[in-house]
């Protein structure tokens, strides 16, 4: 943060400006100059500003990891030939991070998930021999106990925080709209740079995007999740996901 070229710039405008303005009201006596001089320090302020809102991680290093991530689960979930819907859970059902649950057979009935899952890449979930999934850490899924703006059980504190995340830290879209009900949740999301595609891993986790909201709306709501639903229309990835348990 000490170099970042924001507050390099603010403290650059702002230190000039503040020289500047007595000279050229009381020496040069000239108003146009002195508007300038208050103008520099006006946005000498602005670019500080910006300077503390501005990600330590570039958007384009962040798509690079989150990408990178996704081939690697898709990988094993291929692998593995897994092709369930994911289930998302809370880090309060989860020994660490909020992270998807991807059965081994069969669906998960999250009312056999008993206490939390252990931090093991092949988990059991429940008492019955064939509760087995893999548990992996989803896009989205790591860093939300230390992001700026939390996540709440409502749309408004849900919508925040996807939007912190989706337009300020990744710059993957434009904005973002939630409307909640007791059992669905309906994401809009505007102006997507990554769209949905019929392939495996998106069949089973759902696109990086969908993958990001379900994480951040289960570590809300802390309650298990699925992508029920998902389509792109318009300039729109309109997500609907199904509050489980």
């Amino acid at each position: 943060m000490k170099n970042n070229p924001y507050r390099l710039l603010g403290i650059g405008l702002t230190i000039a400006g503040a020289i500047f303005a007595p000279v050229a009201y009381f020496i040069i006596n000239s108003i146009p100059l002195t508007a300038i001089a208050l103008s520099s320090i006006m946005v000498g302020f602005t670019s500080i500003a910006l300077a503390s809102s501005r990600p330590q991680i570039s958007p384009e290093a962040s798509q690079l990891i989150l990408e990178t991530g996704m081939e690697n689960i898709a990988a094993l979930l291929e692998e593995l030939g897994l092709n369930h819907k994911a289930i998302y859970l809370p880090s309060s059902m989860r020994d660490g991070n909020a992270q998807a649950l991807i059965p081994l057979s069969g669906e998960i009935d999250v009312r056999r998930i008993k206490g939390k899952i252990p931090r093991r890449l092949i988990v059991r979930y429940g008492d019955n021999p064939g509760d087995m999934a893999i548990a992996v850490t989803a896009p989205g899924g790591t860093g939300l106990d230390k992001m700026e703006i939390k996540s709440g059980p409502t749309s408004s504190e849900i919508e925040q925080a996807v939007t912190y995340v989706l337009t300020g830290l990744l710059d993957l879209a434009n904005s973002v709209e939630v409307r909640m009900s007791e059992k669905q949740l309906d994401i809009e999301v505007t102006g997507p740079k990554l769209h949905f595609e019929n392939v495996w891993y998106y069949r089973c986790m759902g696109s990086p995007i969908a993958s990001i909201v379900a994480s951040i709306a289960s570590e809300g709501i802390g309650k298990p999740l699925r992508i029920q639903e998902e389509s792109y229309q318009k300039g729109k990835n309109l997500i609907r996901l199904e509050v489980l348990g």
